[in-house]
C-alpha cells in the first residue's frame, strides 16, 4: 500500500515528469527491491513526521520569513515567558490556530498511514507514527498507535494543578469568540485573566495554557520514553516531512541509523540528517510529490 506507492513513483519517474511535468523528483541510494524486501520482513515500522505531512491540509507553520502572526514573531509567542507576560495575547494566538485547524481535514498522507497501520496490524505488525505535529490531523485520520511528542493544539494543562484534558470547544472560552485575527492591525483583545480558559476540576479555578511543547520546554518525560522504546526496537524508519532541524526529534533517526536499521526519508529536499542515513532509499524533492506518495494505494503491495 504505501510502500508500494512510494517504490511506484520512483520507479516510474520517467512517467511521473510527464503527467505532472515533475523534474528531478526523487534521488534513489538504493535499489527499490531491496527496499521491497526489507518492508515485506519489517515487523515494528516507526514513522517520524513533521510539518510537511500537514502542508497539503493547508496547516500553516509559522516557519520561516512568513512565520508571523500580527506584528509577532510566532515563535517568540510559543513560549512560557510570553505567557506568563501576556497570557490573553498567546491564548488569541493558539485560539486563531485552533479554529484554523477545525476548518482542516486530513491529507491524503495522513489517511494513507493510519490505513497501513490498520492493514499491517492484521499481520501481527506494528506501524508507530512519531509526530511533532500539534494538529491532531494523525489522530482525526485514524492513527492509534500514534506519540505526539510536542503535544496538541486541542488539549490543556492547567498551571495551578497540572491537570492535562482534551478540549475541542469552539471557541474554548467566551471571552476568545471572535477573537485572534492575524492581521498586522489588529489590536491585542487584553482580556482579563480571570476570563480565559480555565480549569474546571473541583475547587481548582486555575488558569489554563495549551498542552503543547514550548520553546526552552523539555519533552514529556513519558511520551519520550516511549519514543524511544520504539526507535530501540523497530526494524525499519521512515522519516517523512519533517526538515530534521528541531531537537532532540532530529536525532531520532540518525541514532537509528546507528544501529544499521534501515531509514528511507521522504522529504521535499535533503535535510541536515540525510547524509547520516547509511540507509536511505530515495529522498522526495518536490513538494506535492511527497503526498502523492501516500495517495494512491495499492492492495496487492501488503
Amino acid at each position: 500500500m504505501i510502500v508500494r506507492q512510494f517504490t511506484c513513483r520512483v520507479v516510474l519517474n520517467t512517467h511521473l515528469r510527464k503527467l505532472r511535468g515533475i523534474q528531478d523528483m526523487a534521488r534513489p541510494s538504493s535499489d527499490v527491491a531491496a527496499f521491497r524486501e526489507i518492508f515485506s520482513k519489517a515487523n515494528s515500522i516507526a514513522v517520524i513526521t513533521g510539518a510537511g505531512v500537514s502542508a497539503e491540509s493547508g496547516v500553516p507553520t509559522f516557519r520561516g520569513a512568513g512565520g508571523y502572526w500580527r506584528k509577532w514573531n510566532a515563535q517568540d509567542l510559543a513560549t512560557p515567558e510570553a505567557f506568563s507576560l501576556n497570557p490573553s495575547r498567546v491564548w488569541e494566538f493558539y485560539h486563531y490556530r485552533r479554529e484554523v485547524m477545525l476548518t482542516k481535514d486530513p491529507n491524503p498522507a495522513h489517511l494513507a498511514l493510519a490505513e497501513c497501520e490498520e492493514r499491517l496490524g492484521k499481520q501481527g505488525r506494528r506501524v508507530t507514527v512519531i509526530t511533532q505535529n500539534i494538529d491532531e490531523l494523525h489522530r482525526r485520520a485514524g492513527s492509534k498507535n500514534l506519540l505526539e511528542i510536542h503535544g496538541s493544539l486541542f488539549k490543556t494543562r492547567c498551571m495551578t494543578c497540572g491537570h492535562e484534558a482534551a478540549d475541542h470547544r469552539s471557541p474554548i472560552c467566551a471571552a476568545l469568540k471572535g477573537k485572534g485575527a492575524p492581521e498586522p492591525e489588529t489590536h491585542d483583545a487584553q482580556i482579563p485573566v480571570e476570563q480565559l480558559p480555565r480549569c474546571e476540576q473541583r475547587g481548582c479555578n486555575g488558569l489554563l495554557r495549551p498542552a503543547v511543547v514550548w520553546f526552552g520546554e523539555t519533552l514529556d518525560s513519558d511520551i519520550l520514553s516511549r519514543a524511544e522504546q520504539v526507535l530501540d526496537s523497530c526494524d525499519l524508519c521512515l522519516v517523512v516531512g519533517t526538515s530534521s532541524v528541531v531537537y532532540p526529534a532530529a536525532m531520532f533517526a540518525p541514532q537509528v541509523a546507528a544501529r544499521g536499521v534501515p531509514v528511507a526519508e521522504f522529504n521535499m529536499e535533503n535535510t541536515p540528517a540525510t547524509e547520516r542515513f547509511k540507509h536511505v532509499l530515495f529522498t522526495v524533492t518536490q513538494a506535492h510529490t511527497a503526498v502523492i506518495l501516500f495517495s494512491r494505494l495499492s492492495d496487492d503491495f501488503l
